[in-house]
């Protein structure tokens, strides 16, 4: 990322602490930020959308409904994202919003990149191939490709709010169009 954009996330993180919540953690977010994602992506991968009701948006979920019956099976395995799998997570864009009605909330874009075995073909745009592990002979490859997903996350400060946050936003390139 660019220095400005660092310097402005970091300054949106201070206001977050000083009007929002004081206990709030960068790093603590993020932890939970990629827990969720694995969460999430592995029951979408499986089909298990009406878990997902207390953790993405309804707006998120119906869309996701429709979008997740029409994907192939080998798209749909790419998906899924175990937490040792994730190899970079960085935030993409921090905003806090007030509305007219004197609603406070902040949302964080989340950006992750994982590995995943799925039986991708090799000329699926928008990804990369980085390993093609050998174990033991060369009869046994293993093919790995990188992904990337994009996760919004946003909850609302106003007083008497739940304090959680919920995905606002779901994005897996050339996976889930």
């Amino acid at each position: 990322t660019s220095p400005f954009a660092w310097l402005r996330t970091r300054f949106y993180y201070l206001l977050i602490r000083l009007y929002f919540d004081q206990e709030f953690s960068i790093e603590e977010f993020t932890r939970g930020a990629k827990q969720a994602f694995s969460v999430v992506s592995k029951l979408l991968s499986q089909h298990k959308l009406d878990l997902l009701d207390e953790l993405v948006s309804a707006e998120v979920l119906q869309v996701l409904k429709e979008k997740i019956s029409l994907l192939p099976d080998n798209h749909r395995d790419a998906l899924a994202a175990d937490i040792d799998a994730i190899m970079y997570t960085t935030e993409g864009d921090v905003r806090i919003y007030y509305d007219d009605d004197g609603i406070k909330f902040v949302r964080i874009l989340m950006r992750f990149w994982y590995l995943n075995g799925a039986n991708l073909p090799d000329e699926v745009p928008g990804e990369t191939k980085v390993f093609q592990i050998v174990f033991g002979d060369e009869s046994t490859k293993e093919k790995r490709h990188l992904l990337t997903a994009n996760y919004e996350f946003q909850r609302e400060f106003t007083e008497g709010a739940k304090p959680e946050w919920t995905i606002t936003r779901i994005e897996h390139p050339r996976l889930l169009e």
